[in-house]
């Protein structure tokens, strides 16, 4: 029997705060596959982040006086997740790390909006949803720059390198004639194509010129150096950045305690490299093995079609795989697109987009861009962790839960080590299910490993040690396959988003833990689908609560 929620006013509550949130970042609820808000764009100006963290303190007030020892099932777990997630917002808007934070990444303003656009589903939204978007992305990109200056004025001011990398990304948009503009897309042969064009022509694109005019005269002059990358540097970042470390993996996990950990796990596979390199290319000695993975041209690709069939073929053999391991969910399809040009020069390598309304897949984002450049055996595990059996296997299992919450069954990314945690869980699962197509794939598992562990040590490095931009740098490349490029890429990430990076290997390392000591606990009535289910059948959820649902599960058993 699917159980239904129990208490009307912990429903009611729940339902608030999912529109609050959403209203308060429809750009989220669009990557999301959230209807309803693709009308609307995010406010960043500080105004409007204390207004929001105002309404995070009231639902949390309201919270308190719903009792959770009275609560049970699956109202008992919403409680506490919402808890976990107010919380979270209201520490994240309090330290305002984004305030000051400027750069060419996946989280910059312009690729919020940009990604934001691009992604709005317009045949199920409307067009004139997206027309009045298009039309308020000038109140938007004022207001981040009135942001990231009042944060300046304050001595909190962001870092040179990124500053100069986002205005070098929106020279590369502005040089695009009005016509060819990449917020056109979505409306290419439609008849409201003109009416669009209009607006980027005559106001969006000059506000991004504002926008970029700003970065460049007004913010470049003052900002940090490459030797204070870290928001240690910046007043009240230490704080902050704790806070953050806490958010994005469990409260009380200290930074020094993720650097350590990342540490160790770096030591560990090096240890794997050793084993396998020897195995795969005659090379026992590991910072040779890495050396090879990284300058071997044999090992690349030759064309963008080719990353696509890797995906895809991928793909194929964890779907026909799955029922060993998983339930059989009615889950939405998932398909793979490339990523566009402009974006892919400082994205990340791929990366997931939940179904979207009216039956639109998930998507696999890959990055194609300059493919002689792409290692060849890490985009199998890379498929893996973003679709099957990683991200959409676990969100669009999620999107089906309709007995709980809706903000319980759409990721937050106040829950990232639940999220990336199974990600990454699923890269070395696949290994175990058999889905590599080679040895050298296998390798290539263990280079995100390895990115996923040095993370750990940079992040915590540059953000709580005060690590240089150079230092972080180096040691990523000392202890990953990684080309240049992408060692910048990533890095840079860090620096702009602090504490995100600590949740993927931090998450996976629960995860383990908890089949570990459920494999111990029922012995031969341990099943790893449900398992799995208990895993991915609740929604995106705090370690701490899924902590609590997988002790009860293995009472249960």
């Amino acid at each position: 029997m699917i159980e239904q929620p129990q208490h009307a006013g912990l429903a009611a509550l729940a339902d608030e705060f999912f529109a609050a949130e959403n209203t308060h970042n429809p750009f989220e609820a669009t990557l999301s596959g959230v209807e309803g808000y693709a009308h609307l764009v995010p406010d960043p100006s500080r105004a409007a982040g204390h207004r929001h963290r105002d309404a995070l303190r009231g639902f949390a007030a309201r919270l308190a006086a719903i009792p959770v020892d009275g609560l049970a099932g699956e109202d008992r777990t919403t409680h506490r997740v919402l808890a976990r997630l107010l919380d979270n917002g209201i520490g994240r808007l309090t330290h305002g790390l984004a305030e000051f934070s400027v750069s060419a990444t996946i989280v910059a303003a312009q690729n919020e909006a940009f990604s934001g656009l691009a992604m709005t589903p317009v045949d199920q939204e409307g067009a004139d949803s997206y027309l009045a978007r298009l039309a308020s992305l000038p109140g938007y990109f004022d207001a981040a720059l009135g942001t990231a200056l009042e944060a300046a004025a304050e001595g909190r001011h962001p870092l040179r390198s990124g500053v100069d990398a986002a205005v070098a990304q929106l020279d590369s948009h502005l040089a695009t004639a009005p016509a060819e503009d990449k917020l056109l897309r979505p409306l290419a042969g439609r008849p409201e194509f003109e009416r669009a064009l209009t607006i980027v022509r005559d106001a969006v694109r000059p506000a991004v010129a504002r926008y970029r005019d700003g970065l460049a005269h007004r913010l470049a002059p003052g900002a940090r150096p490459d030797d204070k990358a870290g928001v240690c540097h910046v007043p009240g970042g230490t704080e902050g950045y704790a806070d953050a470390v806490a958010r994005f993996t469990r409260p009380g996990l200290a930074p020094e305690e993720v650097h350590r950990v990342g540490l160790e796990a770096v030591a560990a596979l090096r240890e794997e490299f050793a084993e396998l390199g020897g195995k795969v290319l005659g090379i026992t000695d590991p910072a040779a093995v890495l050396t090879a993975l990284r300058e071997d041209p044999a090992l690349r690709f030759g064309s963008a079609a080719e990353i696509v069939a890797t995906v895809d073929g991928a793909l194929d053999r964890a779907r026909r795989a799955s029922a060993d391991w998983f339930r059989p969910y009615p889950i939405a399809d998932c398909v793979t697109r490339e990523i566009d040009p402009i974006e892919a020069e400082t994205a990340p390598l791929a990366y997931y987009q939940p179904p979207g309304p009216g039956g639109l897949p998930g998507t696999h984002w890959v990055n194609t861009l300059r493919p002689e450049t792409r290692f060849s055996y890490e985009y199998e595990a890379l498929a893996f962790h973003e679709s099957v059996p990683g991200h959409h296997l676990q969100l669009a299992v999620a999107q089906t839960l309709h007995h709980l919450p809706r903000f319980r069954r759409n990721p937050s990314g106040q829950l990232t080590a639940h999220v990336e945690g199974w990600g990454l869980y699923t890269e070395r699962l696949a290994d175990e299910m058999g889905l590599y197509g080679s040895e050298l794939s296998r390798l290539g598992m263990l280079s995100l490993d390895a990115m996923r562990a040095v993370r750990l040590v940079v992040d915590t490095g540059m953000h709580h040690y005060g690590w240089s931009r150079g230092r972080a740098t180096a040691f990523m490349r000392s202890n990953t396959a990684t080309p240049d490029a992408n060692v910048r890429n990533e890095i840079d990430r860090y620096i702009a988003w602090p504490g995100q990076a600590t949740a993927y290997l931090i998450g996976r390392r629960e995860i383990v833990r908890h089949r570990e000591r459920a494999e111990a606990a029922l012995g031969a009535r341990f099943d790893v689908r449900e398992f799995h289910h208990q895993l991915i059948g609740h929604g995106s959820l705090p370690l701490g609560v899924l902590d609590e649902l997988v002790t009860d599960w293995i009472a249960e058993r």
